[in-house]
């Protein structure tokens, strides 16, 4: 029998470095329940399960975790995880509850500046998508959604007045999961607005989501230079 000693190093631990960010991830749909409340306008997702469209094996967003109101319990324990970065998503209808940047509901942005400071008072990153898939149910009643390129002026107004409120977010996403938000949206039809054209309604959707992230992007580097400068990146999840 041979034997031999192997001296492992600490690099050759594969130990994840101290430096490496974690995070968690929601959606505003998915957590902040107050669906109707502090000047909120309605959302595909609500008009979408309100009516009846969603699967009998789901509920509705009513209330769901009810993290609008218990965020700084939400976020005490995300800290107490060890996590660095928090990743939400900001709800276009509590912002402009009729998708009209005229009127902006200020109790919408005041509630996501508090979200906000209670991640930065325990050092977690405050990673805020833009939209994942609660488009104002008024926009899409005047035909204004993503199979229209026309919502891109609409999506991009709505992110010049998110980023100009809350100039304290570490990392811009603009759209979560467009690929999915189409397929599933718009060809299938099984989630919001539940139009199922498969193969060409998804496809115009995919054409205007990536117009509008363009043109997010654009406005952000031209309107926002000192943000830059301050390492705020947008992306896309793919």
């Amino acid at each position: 029998m041979v034997t031999r000693t192997v001296t492992v190093t600490k690099s050759e631990n594969k130990l994840i470095p101290k430096s490496f960010p974690f995070g968690a991830s929601t959606s505003a749909y998915q957590i902040e329940g107050a669906w109707i409340e502090d000047g909120k306008g309605e959302s595909i997702w609500d008009y979408y399960f309100h009516n009846g469209k969603g699967s009998s094996s789901l509920t509705n967003g009513d209330i769901a975790c009810d993290s609008y109101h218990k965020y700084k319990e939400d976020i005490h324990l995300a800290a107490n995880l060890g996590l660095t970065m928090f990743r939400f998503s900001i709800s276009w209808p509590r912002i402009l509850p009729n998708g009209n940047p005229k009127e902006i509901n200020q109790k919408g942005i005041d509630h996501y500046r508090s979200v906000i400071e209670e991640m930065l008072k325990y050092n977690l990153t405050p990673v805020a998508t833009l939209y994942h898939w609660d488009l104002p149910q008024h926009l899409f009643e005047k035909g204004y959604h993503w199979t229209n390129p026309e919502v891109v002026p609409y999506f991009v107004d709505y992110a010049r007045i998110v980023i100009k409120s809350l100039p304290k977010v570490g990392i811009w996403i603009t759209l979560n999961e467009p690929r999915l938000l189409c397929r599933l949206g718009y060809g299938v039809g099984v989630n919001a607005p539940s139009i199922s054209r498969d193969g060409i309604d998804d496809y115009l959707c995919a054409y205007t989501t990536i117009k509008a992230h363009a043109a997010v992007y654009h406005m952000y580097k031209a309107e926002f230079p000192n943000y830059t400068e301050a390492k705020i990146y947008l992306i896309a999840f793919i």
